[in-house]
């Protein structure tokens, strides 16, 4: 069966393809010297790269072959507490795994996932189911606005103790975003965001290094040596791009300059050897990526599929969201997160998710073209 039968929508899959091998290219480029350096093997980091996509496609199409949306749209409620175990399990001895002074990770045998992104993709599963079912309620009580909110806010409280405030910001996008598709009056958003803004200065103002972060995003040169040292790295990445780049391989930046070169700085050191050409092209792969879920969702909402809109919606926003962010961090002009660039960075647990994701999307996609096909016949 050809993709133009199966209903898969080609435009979203070549944007994930081409990011994907684009991510492939540039994680294998940037991470040579680190992986001759502690590994003993330039390739190390890219081999495994490459193995997690192998993996992903593996996820995708188990998700997209044996999974219908009808059955996730049922066991909806079972996504929170999935979300939950996987936050605690982060603090069990012998199971969470601490980098950087982060207690991000579940160390299993040949795998360290990211507890976060299990989490993005099961709190889009229920939020969908919520709205689903809720959203005429949603429209005009503030009780079913602030239910998911709850959820949200117990769901950030774990992060926060991990801490995690990159993924915090994440899935405080995707629920906003969902719930304004799902029409909740401008003014209850307002409200909820001065809240949030409160409590994001609070979270912010509590721990001197986020402090630091913010104080260094506003100028980062004035500690070029210090907190703002990762930051002025990668603009100094992004000056010497100019317009066609220094050439694959070629970056200066990578030579344990720039920390986390090949995870959440791997945009920087492309905009170095591939430059500007190089960060229009890897956008545009974006804007089509965001586009594509965007419409998809767009229309199963209009055929009246609540759930499989909102889930769609939900996938789309995240992957926009973290996009966004990370762009914004490498470039200087947010303040650092500490988030992988979705389908670009190195990071099993991302790709993986972001699989799954674009699985789910691409099967109500062809679920939607199906339906089309019968009315036209009919």
């Amino acid at each position: 069966m050809s993709l133009r039968q199966s209903g898969v929508d080609r435009p979203l899959l070549w944007a994930v393809a081409l990011l994907s091998l684009a991510g492939l290219v540039i994680v294998t480029s940037a991470s040579l010297q680190i992986g001759e350096t502690r590994l003993g093997n330039p390739f190390y980091y890219g081999m495994r790269h490459g193995l997690y996509l192998l993996a992903g496609v593996g996820v995708g199409l188990f998700v997209y072959c044996c999974v219908p949306l009808t059955v996730l749209e049922k066991l909806r409620f079972a996504a929170l507490p999935v979300a939950v175990v996987f936050l605690l399990l982060v603090f069990v001895p012998g199971l969470g795994r601490e980098v950087n002074g982060s207690t991000r990770w579940i160390a299993l045998p040949g795998l360290t996932i990211q507890a976060s992104e299990v989490v993005k993709l099961c709190f889009v599963l229920y939020l969908a189911g919520y709205i689903a079912q809720h959203k005429a309620a949603l429209e005009t009580r503030w009780k079913a606005f602030l239910i998911p909110l709850g959820v949200l806010g117990a769901l950030t409280f774990m992060l926060l103790l991990q801490p995690d405030f990159g993924a915090v910001v994440v899935l405080g996008i995707t629920a906003m975003g969902m719930l304004f598709l799902a029409g909740v009056p401008t003014l209850r958003f307002l409200l909820i965001g001065l809240a949030a803004v409160a409590l994001a200065a609070v979270v912010a103002l509590a721990e001197p290094y986020r402090v630091a972060r913010l104080m260094s995003f506003t100028d980062p040169w004035a500690d070029q040596y210090g907190a703002g040292y990762q930051l002025t790295q990668s603009l100094i990445a992004f000056g010497r791009g100019h317009f066609m780049g220094v050439g694959l391989g070629n970056s200066v930046q990578k030579l344990f300059y720039l920390p986390e070169a090949h995870t959440d700085f791997v945009f920087a050191v492309l905009a170095e050897e591939w430059g500007l050409l190089g960060v229009l092209a890897m956008l545009a792969g974006f804007t089509v990526l965001g586009w594509r879920v965007f419409r998809i969702g767009h229309g199963l909402e209009e055929r009246g599929f609540l759930y499989h809109a909102y889930l769609v919606y939900g996938c789309a926003l995240v992957f926009c969201a973290q996009a966004f962010i990370n762009v914004g961090v490498n470039m200087g002009v947010l303040p650092t997160k500490g988030l992988t660039l979705p389908f670009v960075s190195y990071g099993g647990s991302s790709l993986l998710i972001s699989a799954a994701m674009v699985a789910l999307v691409l099967r109500a996609g062809a679920e939607q073209s199906r339906l089309q096909a019968r009315g036209r016949a009919q």
